[in-house]
């Protein structure tokens, strides 16, 4: 009888442990800029890395009316370039065109996608002008998740003004998932720790103003900083949230 193969578990690398050390072994819990700082100190791999939020709301997204999605602007922007494929006709599209869209059409790319063109996965964005939306809709099917949504500002009067935002990287669409989490990209770890705070309290804020009215109880239940390559710093709830209620606008 011939012996099984045991496969070894994946080990991290020392220099992940290290970081893992340096935060208290993510037990310990940090005041915002503190966690920013911890975050940025962690963040040793060779390249940019990214900074995300993981916020753990009080919602069950089961329930419709316990959704949480929207769109807010970032102060700094996230430092990532994004794609964006564009529904619209005439000047609309000239516009969006102008304002950077990698893509722009109509019936065209809609047809495209009937017989199985599969390009738009490739995009990050997908945006639209309102009156295109009953020509959308004919793949919404195939589209699902994607498909342009005047909740998350991706179906605007003016697509152009979308792009614009979006191309300079200060727009970021949030929706929370079915573990009720709501990830969010914060910026890089080249960031300064005041540029990184500024945008984790306006995206906090935009979440707070999204509470649902029939959510109850403790509505930010826990909330996570980490890089692409670092682990997860917890972040002190009580102190974010009463920063987080102070941002104007």
């Amino acid at each position: 009888m011939r012996g099984r193969t045991i496969k070894k578990k994946q080990r991290h690398s020392n220099r992940y442990l290290q970081a893992v050390q340096a935060i208290g072994n993510g037990q310990q819990t940090y005041a915002p800029i503190e966690a920013i700082r911890k975050v940025k100190q962690t963040a040793t791999a060779k390249f940019d890395e990214a900074v995300d939020m993981a916020v753990n709301l009080g919602v069950d997204p089961r329930k419709s009316d316990q959704m949480v999605r929207g769109v807010v602007n970032l102060p700094h922007g996230t430092g990532k370039k994004q794609k964006v494929l564009v529904f619209a006709k005439g000047e609309q599209a000239d516009a969006a065109r102008e304002a950077g869209a990698d893509m722009v059409g109509a019936e065209d790319i809609v047809e495209q996608v009937q017989k199985g063109w599969k390009g738009w996965k490739n995009f990050d964005l997908i945006v639209a002008g309102q009156d295109m939306m009953p020509i959308i809709s004919r793949i919404g099917g195939v589209l699902k998740a994607r498909m342009p949504n005047p909740k998350s500002g991706t179906v605007s009067p003016n697509p152009a003004k979308v792009v614009q935002e979006i191309k300079q990287a200060s727009r970021v669409e949030y929706r929370v998932d079915k573990a009720g989490i709501v990830h969010m990209p914060i910026g890089r770890a080249s960031f300064s720790e005041e540029q990184l705070l500024e945008n984790m309290m306006v995206a906090l804020n935009a979440l707070l103003k999204a509470k649902p009215a029939t959510s109850k109880g403790r509505y930010l239940q826990k909330i996570t900083l980490s890089s692409t390559m670092g682990p997860g710093v917890q972040v002190d709830v009580n102190e974010a949230q009463r920063l987080a209620e102070q941002v104007k606008g």
